[in-house]
């Protein structure tokens, strides 16, 4: 009998054995936290993603002196008062005060129903933007928010990414 025809003993079996537990186990602790990282990367592109996106819808908003068209508005409040697709569908129409056609989403349309976004438009005249004083612009504030996942689950508390544009009339 040669040495390569006697094949493994059980203790050879047996350390094998664990040195693959040791490893497998390794592998189990490494997968949750790279979900968590995953998780974290997809979320942190996505809140200025869906941000962007509203400071465009606002951006592409009528906003002109002639004829006197604004569908901007003034979007302190926290939910929208008239729809934007009223308003801005069919010719000219001036928003009344306190009219806010950018409202708060308490969960952004799907697949994005675990984010929030808010909306805050400030009249530059009424008091400074970014330092500048003007009736003819507008300051856009667009904030969205997220629970992250950590590596034990949905977190308490959230995260947000906050942009802001001026928005001139034209």
């Amino acid at each position: 009998m040669t040495l390569d025809d006697r094949g493994l003993t059980l203790a050879e079996v047996v350390a094998a054995a664990a040195i693959s537990r040791i490893e497998l186990v390794g592998l189990m602790i490494v997968v949750p936290i790279s979900r968590y990282g995953l998780s974290e990367g997809n979320q942190l592109t996505t809140a200025p993603f869906l941000a962007e996106e509203r400071l465009e819808h606002v951006r592409n908003a009528p906003w002109t002196s002639s004829p006197d068209n604004d569908c901007v508005g003034i979007g302190l409040m926290a939910a929208p008062t008239v729809p934007l697709t009223k308003i801005c569908a069919h010719g000219t129409t001036k928003l009344v005060a306190g009219d806010v056609t950018f409202g708060d989403e308490p969960s952004v349309a799907s697949p994005y129903t675990d984010y929030a976004r808010t909306v805050r438009i400030q009249d530059c005249a009424a008091g400074p933007c970014t330092g500048i004083t003007s009736a003819g612009m507008r300051e856009v504030t667009v904030t969205v928010s997220y629970r992250p996942l950590t590596p034990t689950g949905v977190g308490a508390s959230s995260k947000s990414v906050m942009l802001t544009m001026l928005v001139a009339q034209r």
